[in-house]
């Protein structure tokens, strides 16, 4: 028997795999398609997301294959430099195509030790107090102590819970694809920066060889969900918004997508929660759907370990749902907000105008950036300094820096005063001490996920919040 069984081996499911994979878990992942999907839905990660890969030890694979971007901009498209002095070691975009993460995500979790079976689609589920066993579409069952849905919106393991996924249906659609232009990149990028003065759902992006990836409002909204569009209706709504269809031809692949906005009320029944997609749905507007997901799945995939390895204190599992819940919610709400300051109705193009202004003040624009990528996001960690419930950034230490002894997804104490003790807590979390470290506090406690639990200088405090994140100690 698995200890977990993901469902879905999207961006979120794969980063799970890997997380409970550095703990032990025997873990298994289910992927209803046979072969992975070559559909570009996301175009880049966010800083807080590329934290996490350089956390793990694994951010040169994805630098390899990407390209850093400036940041600014991307909140409504209002154009906007990045403010100085980001919290981050890692103040950009990293462009790679979605397919490229997902590969490279399989890559890390199939390292480490995730048994990956693609072609697998579950079509039930039951739980009791011991574990979860879940039927297969070819007849089989397999039962593991956990499950988790990271099937996407349309999630399967959702709808087996009977679980509500209340909020907003499609009111526009979007079409999207990978085509081949005939005509020259003068004339493409001259047709769309018109057509963009008052359609903001139009472009044509160069990918290199006369490969371009094309966007357009559609006619309507689809009225089943899962249909993908024709060429045909691409080309004629390219030529309705523009006038020409730049001579497009072979088209690689077609999608759609709209604006519902759904946020399910509970992310845990019992032995099964529920991740990324198949959590919570939202427009692409600010690209932070996948960069979502996979926060979710860094989130929870020590305090999952935790319960699988018998020593999580009480309500951390909990804490998943108390913690991602709320920032899911202000993600909806702010691609909301992003998707009324696109319309082209003059009241929103009015708001549009004093939002542009008042991005002029670098409060307002630090606050936005920070929201788009996520590394404003606090956890209620309990009181104390500020930092508690933040994220750390990348520091410098006297050998090296602070990233490259988080790969193992343990808790750290960065102790600068070089008296402090994890004794007890060990075979959870490590002790660094160094007087060098760049902070300017005496010590903090880091959870795995490289939020801090605690600051300060005392060993018995130290020892209340080692117990309240990291159990019980062993004696």
């Amino acid at each position: 028997m698995f200890d977990v069984i993901v469902v879905g081996g999207g961006p979120t499911g794969m980063m799970l795999a890997a997380e409970l994979r550095l703990h032990g878990v025997r873990v298994v992942v289910l992927e209803r398609d046979a072969e992975p999907s070559p559909v570009v839905r996301s175009l880049g990660l966010h800083a807080r997301s590329i934290e996490v890969l350089d956390q793990r030890g694994i951010l040169e694979r994805f630098l390899a294959h990407g390209k850093r971007h400036p940041l600014g901009g991307f909140f409504a498209g209002i154009p906007a430099p990045a403010p100085d002095g980001l919290d981050t070691a890692h103040p950009y975009v990293l462009g790679i195509p979605q397919p490229v993460t997902d590969r490279l995500l399989t890559e890390r979790a199939a390292e480490l030790g995730a048994s990956i079976r693609r072609g697998q689609a579950v079509v039930g589920l039951e739980q009791d107090d011991d574990g979860v066993t879940t039927v297969l579409s070819d007849g089989t069952s397999m039962r593991a102590r956990y499950l988790i849905g990271c099937d996407g919106g349309r999630s399967t393991v959702r709808t087996l819970l009977g679980l509500p996924f209340p909020g907003e249906p499609s009111t526009m659609d979007t079409l999207l694809g990978e085509v081949e232009l005939t005509a020259t990149p003068e004339t493409i990028g001259a047709v769309g920066g018109e057509v963009r003065k008052t359609q903001l759902r139009f472009g044509a992006m160069p990918l290199g060889d006369g490969l371009y990836r094309v966007i357009v409002p559609a006619a309507a909204v689809a009225e089943d969900r899962r249909t993908t569009p024709t060429f045909s209706e691409l080309t004629h709504q390219m030529r309705a918004v523009s006038g020409t269809d730049f001579g497009a031809h072979s088209p690689r692949w077609l999608s759609r997508f709209g604006n519902a906005t759904r946020l399910v009320e509970h992310y845990r029944v019992g032995r099964v929660l529920l991740a990324g997609d198949a959590a919570h749905i939202h427009p692409p507007t600010g690209g932070q759907g996948l960069n979502l997901g996979v926060q979710d799945a860094f989130d929870l995939g020590w305090k999952l370990a935790a319960q699988v390895n018998g020593w999580a204190p009480h309500g951390l599992l909990d804490s998943y749902h108390a913690e991602r819940h709320p920032v899911a919610a202000d993600v909806l709400d702010t691609t909301r907000a992003m998707t009324e300051l696109m319309s082209l109705e003059p009241g929103a193009r009015a708001v549009r105008k004093l939002m542009t202004e008042l991005m002029d003040f670098d409060v307002v624009n630090r606050h936005l950036v920070e929201k788009v990528t996520a590394l404003g996001v606090r956890y209620d960690c309990g009181a104390g300094h500020d930092l508690v419930g933040r994220h750390l950034r990348d520091v410098s230490l006297a050998h090296g820096r602070l990233y490259d002894r988080m790969h193992a997804g343990r808790g750290l104490v960065l102790d600068r005063i070089g008296r402090l003790s994890v004794a007890g807590w060990a075979d959870r979390v490590d002790r660094l001490a160094d007087p060098c470290a760049e902070l300017d506090v005496p010590a903090v406690l880091l959870r795995p996920d490289g939020h801090v639990a605690w600051v300060g200088e005392d060993q018995q405090d130290l020892e209340s919040r080692l117990t309240r994140w990291f159990g019980a100690p062993v004696r």
